[in-house]
């Protein structure tokens, strides 16, 4: 099939990549010209795992082009994805600046038939919206069908996710539409629901709500259960056994980040507000997780009477791993306040430093290893859990450090690996392992 995918970041370009690897002729838009002039030399402008590979294999095989000009690219295609951001306004809500400019641009160039389809997030309703603005510009009498197809794509597996998904989610009021989405999405082997435009936009805001409550919810057990000695370790095991519960997002560590549950849990608040419902429930996870995110620092704190002049480790800097995205990652408020109390900032990261440079302080100084971020370190404190910091072992902290104390906000490590290795160890729900003051 003929499809045009309209922005080339973290959802767009996994998109056109796949789709142009299940045989679609695949060409994406994008008006950032040194994004396009990389991507055509084939090269990746994110890190994901997977892509690189795939983005060289299809522009070899030529089913995937990439152009800044919107004539080009929309030439007689057949369906057209918009995938472009929609970040958060001041009051929580989507903000579809980009999106609206996007419609403007298909107005302009369209000059057949075409289903539309939104992998952007948008809020309820949005499809309907971007439907309408279209054909009031149109220049020629052509026929538009809308749809919407969330995108449920964790950064740092997009790729496996995109072909072992649970489920694709496609929404139309246009059963013509929903069945080229059909035709399209079937070579996954992925089960597809199919349902109205609404649904569809609600189904992916409830999904990534829920996700992001469990995710509190989980971390407000750990904190009560260190304070009345309890180990979460055990308690999540003892609560994912039970099938209504289940044990994925029952790990707990410093509260969630990224690009998708920070920003939709706000917009599912603000559609309530516009809707004059109230929603307690994610107001409360939103303000639980910005308390999260400080736990660290204030365990740092409780520790130390202050860490002025002293070297603090920062290992993990992405909001997860197997990503180079910052956004709303716990780094950013973490090495804000280490920095203005005082503290020396080493920070490693092994795939996010580029993008912590244009974000983090500038104070912050970057090694290129964990071993070299603890040289001569007085504290270490992990923030992601890359898998080369998990798989550097902790009885090694010693070696480099001046005295060995470990703040781990992702629990890499267990108790038994710190008790042997004779580090002092503070993480998140669990007992403080080593010789901590009272």
């Amino acid at each position: 099939m003929e499809i045009a995918v309209i922005g080339t970041g973290y959802v767009g370009l996994v998109t056109g990549v796949c789709l142009s690897d299940l045989g679609n002729n695949v060409t994406c838009i994008d008006v950032d010209k040194e994004k396009v002039d990389m991507l055509n030399q084939g090269i990746s402008p994110i890190y994901e795992e997977g892509l690189q590979e795939l983005l060289e294999a299809n522009i070899s095989k030529g089913n995937l082009h990439f152009t800044s000009d919107y004539g080009e690219g929309l030439q007689d295609r057949q369906v057209i994805y918009i995938a472009v951001g929609t970040p958060q306004g001041d009051d929580g809500s989507a903000d579809l600046t980009y999106v609206e400019e996007v419609c403007s641009s298909l107005a302009s160039h369209l000059q057949n038939d075409v289903v539309i389809v939104t992998k952007s997030t948008v809020p309820v309703g949005a499809n309907e919206w971007i439907k309408a603005t279209i054909e009031s510009s149109l220049k020629s009498d052509i026929k538009v069908r809308i749809a919407s197809n969330p995108e449920f794509l964790r950064q740092g597996s997009a790729v496996y996710d995109t072909y072992n998904g649970d489920r694709i989610v496609i929404g139309s009021d246009d059963e013509t539409a929903l069945d080229v989405l059909e035709e399209i999405n079937a070579p996954f082997r992925i089960p597809i629901v199919r349902t109205d435009l609404r649904s569809a936009e609600m189904i992916k805001y409830a999904s990534n709500a829920f996700l992001a409550a469990k995710i509190s919810f989980i971390n407000e057990m750990a904190n009560l259960s260190e304070k009345i000695g309890a180990n979460i370790d055990h308690v999540a095991e003892g609560m994912g056994m039970d099938k209504r519960i289940g044990s994925a997002f029952l790990n707990a560590g410093i509260g969630y980040g990224g690009s998708c549950f920070p920003k939709d849990t706000r917009a599912v608040i603000s559609f309530g507000k516009d809707a004059d419902y109230d929603m307690p429930i994610l107001a409360n996870v939103v303000d639980s997780n910005e308390r999260q995110r400080g736990i660290i620092v204030d365990k740092i704190m409780e520790r130390f009477e202050s860490v002025k002049g002293m070297k603090v480790a920062l290992l993990g800097l992405a909001f997860k791993p197997n990503t180079d995205d910052i956004r709303e990652a716990p780094s950013i408020s973490v090495s804000e306040k280490l920095i203005d109390a005082g503290a020396e900032v080493h920070a490693y990261d092994p795939a996010a430093i580029k993008n912590a440079r244009q974000v983090l302080p500038a104070e912050v100084k970057y090694a290129d290893s964990v071993a070299l971020a603890l040289a001569s370190a007085d504290i270490a404190v992990i923030l992601t859990e890359w898998k080369e910091i998990k798989k550097f072992p902790i009885s090694e902290y010693a070696q480099y450090m001046k005295s060995p104390v470990i703040f781990d906000g992702r629990n890499c490590f267990t108790l038994k690996e710190a008790e042997e290795s004779g580090v002092e160890y503070h993480s998140i729900g669990r007992p403080v392992i080593g010789n901590a003051p009272n």
